[in-house]
């Protein structure tokens, strides 16, 4: 089966997916019926050819990635704040948020997009890249060799990153947030094995996909570590800085990585997309019908999956439980 090219995020109560520059985000509201928007995003490099460049799209595309997430997650998120403010269960409030969303200010938006990124972005090389390094540098007394030191920090970043899902995993909202995060990856799943797009046969499809995200942040951490094996220097702050300035080129490596891993079928490529399909069993939930019907709601506004399948002269296989 070819690759299909359909990518996608869970959001709060719904399904993101997108299939070149349009994208769909589907939410379930507390009503029960299912709400859509479909938009197009060009992305912060549209049209410029230093975007499609090897690596450097890695990071261009997480970027984006983040904006977009950021921006469907408020969509999402905008149905239950209005049902936890509106007691009274008030329908003409509830529609007419719904017929201002597109007319708020785009400006502030954007602005408040861009510091939310900004924070979350440094948070992150704060906790997963510098805060390692910190604790690893404790015990340069005790262990001479860099090499160690470097394993070390490598190890306690991984059990970061480990126990940072681990954490969050236990929370009741997001369980259900990875619950929508299996019914993504189930659809896409079931379009690339060439089945109709269904809730039986997406319910039968694997929940772990070889390009989602959290195997893209899980080789991010593994790529880090071989990375800073190589860099040697006595001064504190160069070391500090060789991290910062290496965080974009190692996330445009696990870029690549996961792009040749979604058409692979080598059996190298498998093997090492493993460790980070297994993790995918915490980040991913078995999903309920209702949330595979909004993940098949989103996939429709963006993909002609029937036409896809048309054009695949392959067999129509059974769903391969991994």
């Amino acid at each position: 089966m070819s690759y299909s090219g359909i990518g996608g995020q869970a959001v709060m109560e719904g399904v993101m997916m997108k299939n070149g520059s349009r994208y769909a985000v589907a939410v379930r509201k507390p009503d029960g019926d299912i709400v859509m928007e479909a938009e197009e995003y060009q992305g912060i490099l549209a049209g410029k050819k230093i975007g499609t460049l090897p690596f450097i799209r890695g990071v261009i595309n997480f970027i984006d990635s983040l904006i977009l997430g950021m921006k469907t997650l408020n969509y999402s998120a905008s149905f239950y704040e209005e049902d936890e403010t509106d007691d009274s269960g008030s329908k003409n409030r509830r529609k007419e948020k719904e017929n201002d969303q597109k007319g708020r200010d785009q400006k502030k938006e954007s602005a408040m997009t861009g510091i939310t990124m900004a924070i979350s972005m440094a948070a992150a090389i704060v906790i997963f890249m510098l805060i390692p390094y910190f604790i690893s540098s404790l015990f340069a007394e005790v262990i001479v060799s860099r090499i160690l030191l470097s394993l070390l920090e490598g190890g306690i970043r991984l059990a970061v990153f480990l126990g940072y899902i681990l954490l969050i995993s236990r929370l009741k909202e997001i369980q259900r947030v990875f619950m929508y995060h299996g019914a993504e990856h189930k659809c896409i799943n079931c379009i690339e094995q060439g089945l109709e797009l269904n809730v039986e046969n997406v319910r039968k499809s694997s929940r772990l996909h070889k390009r989602c995200g959290t195997s893209f942040l899980f080789l991010v951490m593994f790529i880090s570590i071989i990375f800073f094996l190589f860099i040697h220097t006595d001064s504190g702050v160069m070391r500090i800085m060789a991290r910062l300035i290496m965080v974009p080129v190692i996330a445009g490596c696990a870029y690549e990585f996961i792009r040749l891993a979604g058409r692979s079928e080598s059996a190298l490529v498998h093997l090492l997309s493993m460790p980070g399909m297994a993790l995918q069993r915490m980040t991913t939930k078995e999903p309920d019908d209702s949330m595979i019907e909004v993940g098949i709601a989103s996939v429709e506004a963006v993909f002609d999956w029937k036409e896809f399948l048309k054009k695949e002269s392959v067999p129509r296989p059974g769903a391969e439980k991994l």
